[in-house]
């Protein structure tokens, strides 16, 4: 990391705010200076462990120095914070994302930017205004085992890529239970295939989508064919209906090897599987997506160079393809993108 410090604040506390919370304290060249959250609080230093999908859930012991806002407002006029991470709800980026970059911070702002295309492409605005970074946070693109992809696909370092499918599930998580969170996992899980798909094969020509819906009509369960016409056959499948636990996983059909990652198989999770060749484990950095991407977009500000592995027009382009996965879902026909 460069020699210079960046100070930090983090807004929400909930799951994905501890889990960046994490690693702030394990990276170099960062001062954790403020947190934000206008009901959970630190308590002598400790905020207390908040379960999520992946990760810990121990106490963090962040000390006395580190500042308590209860209001966004109120972090906002802090002068020693440089960059502001936000894991709040969706609903509320927006607003937060474009206060920040106005009151001259860097933002790394969780996916997804917004819930409507429309509101991310004012965010979007917002940023090139500005003259600070904004870097959605999608951490897939960073995950051990993911982030290599994308140059084995574009050098074909196994042939052209014939076939590809993506899994991400996930038990609902207590907030999702709620019914308050729009666009269920479809927009809160399913966004980082969606993501991923755009950033190894480009933007899709149409999709066609099936899904189940809660009670309140948001979308729990997805699968989606992404159209490529003399492209790869892509899907992936989403979902919030499994009884417990997380999985993540993909399998990759090119002209010459298939790999396979599934997170259940822990250390073995990568198979390579060559032509003619015995099946091996790949080897994985013992880190993981969130922990890479902070760690990226904090060398890109303390360099003063743009984030370029993932861009604000990236998270308008997934919403984009999201909206045409929910309307394909409602419709039960393809959407043209």
């Amino acid at each position: 990391m460069p020699s210079k410090i960046i100070r930090v604040a983090v807004a929400g506390l909930g799951f994905m705010g501890a889990t960046h919370l994490r690693t702030y304290q394990r990276l170099r060249g960062v001062r954790l200076v403020a947190v934000c959250d206008r009901s959970r609080s630190i308590v002598n230093g400790i905020l207390r462990g908040v379960q999520g999908n992946i990760g810990e859930a121990t106490d963090l012991r962040l000390g006395s120095r580190v500042r308590q806002y209860r209001t966004f407002d109120e972090l906002l006029t802090d002068p020693a914070v440089d960059l502001v991470d936000i894991c709040t709800p969706t609903a509320a980026h927006p607003a937060q994302v474009i206060a920040a970059l106005r009151a001259g911070k860097h933002v790394l702002c969780e996916k997804p930017l917004a819930e409507k295309p429309a509101d991310a492409r004012m965010i979007l605005a917002a940023a090139a205004a500005s003259g600070k970074f904004l870097m959605p946070a999608m951490c897939v693109r960073f995950w051990p085992g993911w982030a290599d992809l994308k140059n084995i696909v574009t050098e074909r370092t196994y042939g052209r890529v014939l076939a590809a499918n993506f899994r991400r599930l996930s038990a609902k998580p207590a907030w999702g239970k709620s019914g308050v969170h729009a666009g269920g996992a479809l927009y809160d899980m399913h966004v980082h295939d969606t993501d991923f798909v755009n950033f190894l094969f480009g933007r899709p020509a149409r999709v066609f989508s099936t899904g189940a819906c809660d009670a309140q009509g948001n979308v729990d369960h997805v699968i989606t064919q992404y159209i490529f016409p003399g492209g790869p056959v892509v899907h992936a499948e989403g979902s919030w209906l499994p009884a417990e636990g997380f999985n993540m996983g993909f399998t990759l059909h090119c002209e010459q090897a298939t790999l396979d990652f599934d997170l259940t198989r822990g250390a073995a999770a990568l198979q390579i599987a060559v032509r003619g060749k015995k099946m091996r484990i790949g080897k994985l950095a013992a880190t993981d997506g969130y922990a890479e991407e902070i760690r990226y977009f904090v060398d890109c500000v303390a360099r003063g160079v743009p984030p370029a592995r993932v861009t604000p027009a990236d998270a308008v382009t997934a919403l984009d393809i999201l909206r045409a996965e929910e309307k394909s879902i409602r419709t039960g026909r393809p959407v043209a993108l």
